[in-house]
């Protein structure tokens, strides 16, 4: 069925006239007449009555609920991308949970106050499963940790990280190797890259075993740490920021280590909604990261 036609069967059952219908849409009867015809052999269905009054027949009052649905649908995706148009539609945001406790929140408010039609929605995860998602087509955009290498994916770094050791205790110095063989570590699940940074550690110790316990969310990780269960590694900025909350304690990881970069990825800017578009902008400003500039 053609858009065309439809508009043409929603205006004769509004008007209940072929004469009316063809006026109001700067047409000739004969033309609203043939949408009509096909429509009617396209669905092997008489639409309308033409004995008398036009009116509705039972298989045309049925196909006038869709006619509307699908032209309203139709007009809302054209507003989407119309140029100038205010960004409207949904935004959907995958980040690591340590990137969504602390660097997003401002950015995510400035972008709801500057465009309030924009439904976003944030889901959380290890830097591996969010590629996984960006590439199923679940996310618009990715915050991961570290560059990745994918020829789909253009990055951008956002924000600088200097990891941290995390105990329960104070700490002068690094733990000595023999401790480091029989600690335990808390980190988010697989395909986190700051799990992998445990390994690294582990590794320029002379460690190449230890036990790693999978954690869904900082705040039970931190709650555990405090408690003595054992170490993490986590971002400085966010071990300060929930310092108050959690009595816990840090020392920096040599630089190697401890440098992360976290990249803001994205497929191919001729795919972008404006909802993308002006998230980005709105990126840029607040971290000065190399969008698309």
């Amino acid at each position: 069925m053609q858009l065309k036609s439809l508009r043409i069967f929603r205006e004769v059952a509004r008007t209940g006239s072929f004469v009316a219908a063809a006026e109001l849409l700067h047409t000739v009867q004969s033309n609203v007449t043939a949408h009509i015809k096909k429509l009617e052999e396209e669905l092997d269905a008489k639409l309308i009555e033409r004995h008398g009054a036009v009116r509705l027949t039972s298989a045309g009052q049925a196909l006038i609920q869709y006619s509307e649905s699908i032209l309203s649908a139709h007009d809302e995706a054209l507003s989407l991308f119309r140029k100038n148009a205010s960004p409207r539609g949904r935004l959907r945001i995958g980040a690591m949970e340590t990137t969504t406790a602390l660097r997003l929140p401002p950015i995510l408010a400035k972008f709801h106050k500057a465009h309030p039609e924009v439904d976003i929605e944030l889901h959380t995860g290890p830097t591996a499963d969010l590629i996984k998602g960006m590439m199923a087509g679940q996310h618009d955009c990715i915050f991961v940790a570290g560059k990745v290498n994918h020829p789909r994916l253009h990055q951008f770094r956002a924000f600088d990280e200097q990891l941290v050791l995390v105990s329960g205790r104070h700490m002068d110095k690094m733990p000595a190797p023999q401790e480091l063989q029989t600690a335990t570590f808390l980190a988010f699940r697989q395909g986190c890259s700051y799990r992998q940074r445990i390994e690294l550690l582990l590794a320029t110790h002379g460690v190449h075993a230890t036990r790693i316990f999978d954690f869904g969310t900082l705040d039970a990780m931190l709650g555990c740490v405090a408690a003595g269960m054992g170490y993490a590694i986590l971002p400085s900025m966010t071990v300060e920021a929930h310092r108050h909350r959690f009595e816990v304690h840090s020392y920096p990881l040599p630089e190697e280590i401890g440098q992360v970069t976290t990249y803001y990825a994205v497929p191919e800017m001729d795919t972008w909604t404006p909802a993308m578009t002006a998230f980005a902008d709105v990126l840029r400003r607040a971290t000065d990261a190399q969008v698309f500039t």
